[in-house]
């Protein structure tokens, strides 16, 4: 009995690390799933997210992080999605895994039609399909674009990407959709602004100092797109 305790105990982490999610999800974003109750992460991959912009080849804005969402949900939504789930959970509390839809990789084909970037930082899995989709002009790559990472990290010297030659002012325009005057899309109507004692703090629409908030780069503004974004970011809701 005790050979046969101590052979489970060994086999539970390889038994874990192949646990299989199987169902129809919810598809928040280009890279974020939800199946049941499991908050999926799409492994060796970064997506826009919905609020982040970028610019065509003739250098307009766009919202590229809805469109990685919606080219992602005309693919393969409603279709029954398997992921091979890790022993890895990211700080949002999310799973990280890697999704067959069809037999196909999911990954791979969000990065090679130019909807999501490899993730070089933890896998160089579909450094090829980025060189493909890069070569092709493909989604973001037609124009010009920064890195979902860096676009997190808010840093205002980084690294633009894509196929167009930039416009000028392309560093602020993209850098808008965090904090620009105007919500960079529908979904992404929720106000972050920091107080006097340095929090952040997060209003939704029916916030009483909603329409107060004045979004402005110089003040520390930003757009969210769901609570949770706003408290992984280290925000808290207003009190009033």
């Amino acid at each position: 009995m005790k050979f046969l305790f101590a052979l489970v105990v060994f086999l539970l982490p390889a038994l874990a690390e192949a646990a299989d999610v199987s169902g129809v999800p919810k598809i928040s974003e280009g890279d974020q799933i939800q199946i049941g109750n499991s908050r999926i992460r799409l492994g060796g991959i970064d997506a826009p997210s919905v609020d982040q912009l970028c610019l065509n080849n003739t250098g307009e804005r766009w919202t590229c992080g809805v469109a990685a969402r919606d080219e992602l949900i005309k693919h393969a939504d409603n279709k029954t999605w398997t992921c091979h789930t890790r022993q890895v959970v990211d700080r949002r509390g999310r799973t990280v895994a890697r999704c067959e839809v069809d037999g196909e990789d999911i990954q791979k084909w969000m990065v090679r039609n130019g909807w999501a970037l490899s993730y070089v930082r933890v896998s160089h899995d579909y450094d090829d399909d980025e060189k493909a989709a890069r070569d092709a002009k493909a989604g973001m790559w037609q124009g010009a674009f920064i890195a979902p990472w860096d676009w997190r990290a808010r840093n205002k010297k980084t690294a633009i990407l894509g196929a167009a030659k930039p416009v000028d002012n392309a560093g602020t325009i993209l850098l808008a959709s965090a904090s620009g005057s105007v919500a960079p899309s529908p979904d992404c109507t929720i106000k972050g602004n920091v107080n006097r004692s340095g929090e952040c703090i997060y209003h939704q629409p029916t916030s009483r100092w909603y329409a107060k908030i004045k979004m402005q780069i110089a003040k520390g503004t930003r757009w969210f797109c769901s609570v949770d974004e706003a408290e992984a970011a280290g925000c808290r809701e207003t009190k009033r």
